[in-house]
């Protein structure tokens, strides 16, 4: 009797600190809040819209058409995800008719063509800034301080997540990882890896792309890649040759 009073004591007093950690606020950043709809949902708007220009441009008509000879014939709708890719980049962003256009040269229907543009977070359906800006903000860059860099950039943009400069030159999105982890803290923007930051670097970054320079990439820190920082901890001596560990009688 005496242990199970014991047991119901340590179970309310773990519940009773439980609840008041939960009341705590949480010192953990968190992404910004979005409609429920907003990834999948189109609306139209006077620059997104089935009359909205769009053509694709001689030059990638011909990539176009190399991308599809990869495929085997009647299965051309297996280059939508390059081809969508390709209208972004021409356009800078990927509005509805665009995507119609790409149904249109794959033969497929367009809510096909939709149902691939609203599933991958790498297309944007509404105007970026000339810079996207992605920054991860995950269990391993957090842990490495992605914080300190996103308040950098709002801070240095006068931005918050999800919004563009007032000059079109930047956009700051709030991304899941990024497949960096080892270099954490990373950003991407565009299509360049920015690793191992600290704010200080983040705005050398920002204030050479506003000057129109291109920054450096990879790991900010003196590392090549992904190597450990500290030094090589194996493969340090020259490989073994032939035969080595095998029985000299064999």
């Amino acid at each position: 009797a005496k242990l199970k009073k014991m047991a119901v004591l340590f179970r309310n007093l773990t519940w009773r600190f439980l609840g008041s950690q939960l009341r705590q606020p949480s010192p953990i950043h968190t992404t910004v809040p979005s409609a429920s709809d907003k990834l999948f949902v189109h609306r139209h708007t006077a620059d997104n819209n089935p009359d909205t220009p769009f053509e694709f441009t001689e030059e990638n008509l011909k990539r176009i058409q190399s991308i599809v000879a990869i495929y085997p014939e009647g299965h051309q709708a297996a280059a939508v995800i390059p081809v969508l890719d390709l209208a972004q980049r021409q356009h800078g962003w990927l509005p509805l008719s665009a995507m119609n256009k790409v149904a249109e040269i794959l033969n497929m229907a367009r809510m096909r063509v939709y149902e691939v543009a609203t599933f991958y977070t790498m297309f944007n359906r509404e105007p970026v800034g000339k810079y996207h800006i992605q920054i991860c903000t995950t269990t391993p860059c957090m842990l490495r301080d992605s914080t300190a860099i996103l308040e950098t950039i709002k801070k240095k943009l006068n931005v918050k997540v999800g919004d563009t400069t007032k000059d079109g030159l930047f956009t700051l999105s709030e991304v899941e990882c990024l497949g960096a982890c080892v270099n954490a803290p990373m950003v991407q923007i565009n299509d360049s890896y920015y690793e191992d930051l600290t704010p200080k670097d983040m705005e050398e970054i920002l204030e050479e792309l506003k000057a129109g320079k291109t920054p450096k990439v990879g790991p900010r820190n003196g590392r090549y890649a992904a190597e450990p920082i500290t030094g090589l901890t194996t493969l340090t001596t020259p490989p073994t040759g032939p035969g080595f560990g095998v029985r000299s009688d064999l």
